[in-house]
């Protein structure tokens, strides 16, 4: 992971401390014993010069900025893998969709941190973070817990240093929490147990529980000791799956505590009563000094995409490999580039090593099958089930489709590969005999009436077709509307769509203005009188206005031509109206008079 420093108000006091040294480093012994010649705010941020001369005599600098080094950006970027056994959505027709979008979207609004995904050839995750230091922790806690799947494991500490794990307001287990991306759960103060219980990730689950056996020595009233020892060391004082440092333990009856392979410290603490860890010490110092003089080293390329099979899961190759031949492989991290391998062992068990490291890489094989990108859906099929049918026989054969390409990926162990990739020859070469596609443009504007009520309009025309269409959502603001299945299915679907969109183009929307007194004589008893109108015009559709809204307007849609027969024709209906009303009238005003 990469990160940007940020000078905040704890670590000015150790940008002091720096100034010091270098303050010291020009000026030789004994130039920074006084307390008073560490910087003060004013020396470390000093005014701006004047305009004005500097008087005769003095030496001030032009810029006094040139005391202190840079800072740099308080915005810091860093970059997290999450390995394919651990994502929590393994769905790569999904992705950059679904849940895991949610998510990301999710966290990024509760947090202020902006994340960016992609998918690495192994198909694990790499998540790039931004933001302010404290915005990024906080994601990054998020990411952990809801993107990775979860792993719990428990750390015996005494009872009365549970409080230092806490902290003063609970500030230290927070501050710990988001170190380590876990969460941690201490028993209350009413409940015996010594037992804390950590869940997360498993690199996350070692650094935290490796604070936390830090936090508990420097509270031990026994004896601690703290021994520097090379990293490259370590796993020959744990010994394979941490037995050997577990039978120091219970031959000294000390506390020894290993900085986990994700922890880039160098420092063994050691507790207990005195004499218990002043073997345990010795015993160390012994293993690592008959280790210097007696290992030694070879180096080794080995693709980076292969890394991850000499690990293993979990990296139980690796301590399969240092149980069986006593050699340590040393494997470059993920975020580094280099492909160097070192073993570190005895000379002559570093051959067997060799080749155990070289049949863990090479037992696993990369292929692939030539298929159409626009098949690959057909091929995963309907939620997955010609996949699952697959994955389920091979588990350890990883297949990739990546969106635009026609080919898909295969990778795992050699003859699951080719089992794999012969069911899905066999698959293409069915869809490909019997399956076609062809894309179509429609304005955007017409889409959702393609569509149609919940879907009525798009549906009926998959059902009756056998054919799978895609219509762009809105956002996407495209005019290609793609249709899928059996070649005859395909153009009639394409036929009729178009028919549709033509219909729609030459639609014609128009308002009539009829007085509502008017509205039921055109409907007629029981809708008698509009049917009539429809049938003669069944291509248009009448709108009446509710009778509450006492609205004048009949709103008139089809096609053109039509909606203005249609138009006039009710617009005679209601000039007759209007005559007989007032022929009606005149005769009652006449019959009246006389």
């Amino acid at each position: 992971m990469s990160s940007v420093a940020v000078l905040t108000q704890e670590s000015f006091k150790e940008h002091r401390s720096g100034l010091l040294q270098d303050k010291n480093a020009a000026g030789g012994p004994g130039a920074g014993e006084d307390e008073e010649e560490l910087p003060t705010y004013k020396d470390a941020f000093p005014p701006l010069p004047e305009k004005a001369a500097t008087p005769e005599g003095t030496q001030e600098p032009v810029n006094a900025w040139t005391k202190i080094r840079p800072l740099k950006s308080s915005v810091i970027t860093q970059v997290f893998h999450v390995p394919l056994e651990e994502r929590k959505y393994k769905d790569i027709t999904q992705f950059g969709e679904g849940d895991q979008a949610k998510v990301c979207v999710d966290i990024m609004q509760k947090t202020g941190a902006h994340l960016e995904l992609s998918l690495a050839k192994d198909q694990g995750l790499s998540i790039m973070v931004s933001g302010k230091l404290e915005a990024v922790m906080k994601a990054r806690k998020e990411i952990v817990s809801r993107l990775q799947t979860q792993a719990s494991a428990t750390v015996a500490i005494p009872k009365e240093h549970h409080r230092f794990v806490i902290g003063k307001n609970g500030e230290k287990l927070q501050e710990l929490e988001l170190k380590t991306a876990t969460k941690i759960q201490i028993p209350r103060p009413d409940d015996p147990s010594n037992q804390i219980k950590i869940s997360g990730t498993k690199e996350g689950l070692e650094k935290a529980k490796h604070e936390i056996l830090l936090i508990s020595a420097e509270q031990d009233k026994r004896a601690v000791e703290r021994v520097n020892i090379d990293k490259v060391y370590h796993p020959f004082i744990t010994g394979a799956y941490n037995k050997l440092v577990g039978e120091m333990m219970q031959e000294t009856g000390a506390r020894i505590n290993v900085p986990p392979p994700s922890v880039n410290k160098t420092e063994i603490v050691i507790t207990g009563e005195k004499e218990q860890v002043a073997l345990a010490v010795a015993m160390i110092k012994k293993i690592h000094e008959e280790k210097k003089k007696s290992t030694t080293t070879i180096a080794v390329e080995v693709k980076k995409s292969q890394h991850k099979y000499v690990i293993g899961p979990k990296g139980n190759t690796l301590q399969e490999i240092l149980d069986r031949t006593g050699v340590s492989v040393e494997i470059p991290p993920s975020d580094n580039s280099s492909e160097t391998v070192i073993l570190r062992g005895e000379p002559d068990r570093l051959g067997q090593a060799l080749t155990e490291v070289y049949a863990k890489a090479n037992s696993y094989t990369v292929s692939s099958v030539s298929a159409p990108s626009w098949l690959h859906r057909f091929i995963i099929g309907k939620k997955g089930q010609n996949l699952a049918k697959i994955t389920q026989q091979m588990p350890k054969v990883h297949i990739e489709f990546t969106e635009g390409e026609d080919r898909i990926t295969l990778e795992g162990p050699t003859k699951d590969v080719q089992m794999a990739q012969g069911q899905i020859e066999v698959i293409v070469t069915d869809l490909v005999s019997r399956m076609d596609y062809t894309e179509i443009t429609v304005d955007p504007k017409f889409h959702r009436h393609l569509i149609g009520k919940a879907g009525v309009n798009i549906n009926r025309i998959k059902e009756l077709h056998k054919v799978t269409v895609r219509i762009p959502p809105d956002n996407e603001k495209s005019n290609l509307i793609r249709i899928e299945g059996d070649p005859q299915g395909v153009q009639e679907a394409k036929r009729e769509l178009l028919e549709l969109a033509s219909r729609m183009e030459n639609e014609r929307t128009k308002d009539l203005i009829i007085e509502q007194r008017f509205h039921r004589a055109i409907i007629g008893q029981k809708g008698e009188k509009i049917k009539e109108v429809r049938d003669k015009f069944p291509e248009v559709i009448i709108n009446f206005p509710d009778p509450a809204q006492k609205s004048d307007i009949v709103q008139l849609r089809g096609p053109r031509t039509e909606v203005e027969k249609c138009s006039k024709f009710m617009q005679k209906m209601v000039a007759e109206m209007v005559k007989f009303v007032g022929f009606f009238f005149f005769f009652f005003f006449c019959f009246s008079i006389q």
